[in-house]
């Protein structure tokens, strides 16, 4: 039988994490330990989160420290602070039946005058940041020179996050002799390349294949419009009564923002990101654990170390731009073998991405039709049944009140209590939910999502005669269309820039407002004309068939210097004449001041009320 007593492991190591439940060790734990109890060799882990690395180097490593030696023996970088947290916690409970063993932790946004004192006080394990403890090294508070192990955990993070130099001056000050042990989710190239530089010749082991997800986790994606996102998150989490996850944002904005949003409209829910502080991270995370929120909405950075395993859903409310983030945020589902969905919301322009993820990370992803509002009535009734089912009834409490109880509802048949207890639930919901659209949008391979057989689109396509010749990009004909009509990012679909021309979707409540908003716009005396398109042509750059009514394009003047630049200036669309500009900022000189000024609008227009949702994510910084 594969058990931790087979690994190995000492009495007291065992008795502490026999206490905790450990029976079956997991894969990476069964074939890391023995090896790293040998401590002869540099090491190289590769496993999926959630699949138990932190005890695979934790029991081990605590094996081979010397308690009776007080100086620090060990040394583990985490790349953030909830990490770094667990870690601690998990080798304290470790080695609990180990006398005189310390474990320090050292991180940012904590007292650093308190670590220092529990340093001077004896640590022979430091789990640290690599900022904070850089610090640490050059006020001379801590000595990594008799450091026998090295323990990179989650180095992938690490480099992603920019800690390379801090990694190289941390371990220029330890010993020559130390021996390094890698763990990693994902060996990208950067992986591999911090192993040759730090390692000689390490022994390397892989669990499962490099750089796929868990098997437990069932991946999907609702395709919608970006002015439904928040608007299709609720539905899910409604349709999910029992939900329990995080959702995964791409800012500490946009973190704050949906958590806001969700807690104004009635969910348990509250953000961690960068921008808190450790009082509030700390506050945050206890009443997640604890199940008082049911939704943790969080940036890739601030969930590192969020380790609960019973987490049913992983949701990304944008998707990341790097395959090591997606890999690390659906692992926070799925943990300790149980199973989990990892849901994306999608528009049609980021469905490449799904099929990218898809490919390198060798699993599917199933589309999902978004639920419509009978279904999440009838998914919050069934759950409320059985929760009425499974409910405790405490017999002698309530016994003194059932008389008064049978009094008050001695007129009511039994059908009809039914119907009165439900609608207590049911209302609620069908309020909200009667007159719900539909919210699924159609996939770039497909021209509508039917319903009742009959075509549905809330969108209408726009033609606008400038494209990528003109050094238009989709950031600036967002910010362009944003300045002329007051439209903002958020409600315009899918665009699709070509050569001399562009189309773009846009709700159908602001075609009208965008067409007005362009009237007599002029760049270089040459109108900029815009209409609603009949079809979606499948032109591509090098074959420019123009729509209907396309137009000539020799009425604008001399394409050989103008470009979309509001003016005269030189080359490109920058929404002005000086360097740098909105847009793509490519013109080279003037001021712009004058031409400006051909761009005519209406600031008394009237600004139609916006649906809620988020910004579009192409135009911010990733946290």
């Amino acid at each position: 039988m594969n058990s931790f007593e087979n690994l190995g492991l000492s009495r007291p190591i065992l008795e502490a994490i026999t206490e905790l439940g450990f029976v079956t060790p997991t894969e990476i734990q069964a074939k890391a330990i023995p090896v790293l109890l040998e401590g002869r060799s540099d090491f190289v882990g590769l496993a999926q989160t959630g699949t138990g690395k932190t005890a695979a180097f934790g029991l081990p490593l605590l094996e081979l420290i010397e308690p009776d030696v007080n100086i620090p023996q060990a040394l583990i970088l985490s790349p953030t602070r909830e990490l770094g947290i667990q870690i601690a916690d998990d080798l304290k409970v470790f080695s609990k039946k180990i006398l005189n063993l310390n474990v320090v932790n050292v991180y940012g946004g904590a007292s650093i005058d308190d670590q220092i004192r529990k340093i001077k006080r004896g640590a022979h394990v430091v789990v640290a940041t690599p900022g904070r403890l850089l610090d640490l090294i050059r006020r001379k508070a801590i000595n990594l020179s008799k450091v026998e192990y090295v323990i990179l955990d989650e180095a992938d993070e690490m480099l992603n996050m920019g800690f390379k130099e801090d990694i190289d001056d941390i371990l220029s000050t330890t010993s020559e002799n130390k021996l390094t042990w890698l763990f990693s989710a994902t060996m990208s190239a950067e992986v591999r390349r911090i192993s040759k530089n730090y390692m000689t010749d390490p022994i390397e082991v892989t669990v499962g294949t490099a750089n796929t997800t868990n098997k437990n986790i069932e991946h999907q994606y609702y395709l919608m419009n970006n002015r439904d996102r928040y608007n299709v998150l609720k539905r899910i989490v409604d349709f999910y009564p029992d939900i329990y996850g995080i959702v995964f944002c791409r800012t500490r904005k946009e973190t704050q923002e949906v958590a806001e949003l969700l807690m104004k409209d009635g969910y348990n829910a509250d953000a961690l990101h960068g921008d808190l502080s450790q009082v509030q991270r700390d506050r945050v995370m206890r009443s997640f654990k604890s199940k008082s929120l049911q939704l943790l909405v969080a940036t890739d950075v601030a969930a590192r170390g969020i380790d609960v395993d019973d987490l049913t859903h992983v949701l990304h409310y944008n998707l990341p731009d790097e395959l090591e983030y997606y890999t690390h945020r659906s692992g926070r589902t799925a943990r300790a073998g149980r199973k989990g969905i990892s849901i994306a919301l999608v528009t049609p322009r980021d469905e490449r991405k799904i099929k990218d993820l898809s490919r390198r990370l060798k699993m599917e992803f199933a589309q999902v039709k978004i639920p419509g509002g009978a279904e999440v009535c009838e998914r919050q009734l069934l759950n409320f049944m059985h929760r009425v089912i499974e409910v405790n009834v405490e017999e002698e409490a309530i016994e003194q009140f059932l008389p008064a109880i049978h009094e008050e509802l001695k007129d009511l048949d039994r059908d009809e209590l039914v119907k009165r207890m439900v609608s207590l639930e049911f209302n609620r919901f069908w309020d909200y939910y009667k007159d719900a659209q539909d919210l699924n949008m159609r996939s770039s391979t497909q021209k509508r999502v039917r319903q009742n057989d009959g075509e549905v689109s809330t969108e209408d396509r726009l033609f606008i005669n400038i494209g990528r010749k003109d050094g238009v990009d989709v950031p600036s004909l967002l910010t362009l269309i944003h300045k002329q009509c007051g439209v903002r990012g958020k409600n315009v679909g899918r665009v699709d820039l070509k050569g001399v021309f562009s189309f773009f979707d846009v709700d159908k409540a602001f075609t009208e407002e965008i067409i007005k908003g362009f009237a007599g716009a002029e760049v270089g005396g040459r109108a900029i004309r815009i209409e609603v398109s009949g079809d979606r042509p499948e032109t591509t750059d090098t074959e420019e068939r123009r729509p209907r009514g396309g137009g000539d394009r020799s009425r604008g003047g001399d394409r050989s210097r103008g470009g979309y630049s509001g003016g005269g200036s030189r080359g490109g669309y920058s929404g002005g004449g000086s360097r740098g500009g909105s847009g793509a900022g490519r013109s080279r000189g003037g001021s712009g001041s004058g031409d400006r000024s051909r761009f005519r609008s209406d600031d008394s227009r009237d600004r139609r009320s916006k649906p809620e949702g988020s910004r579009s994510s192409d135009r911010r910084r990733r946290d």
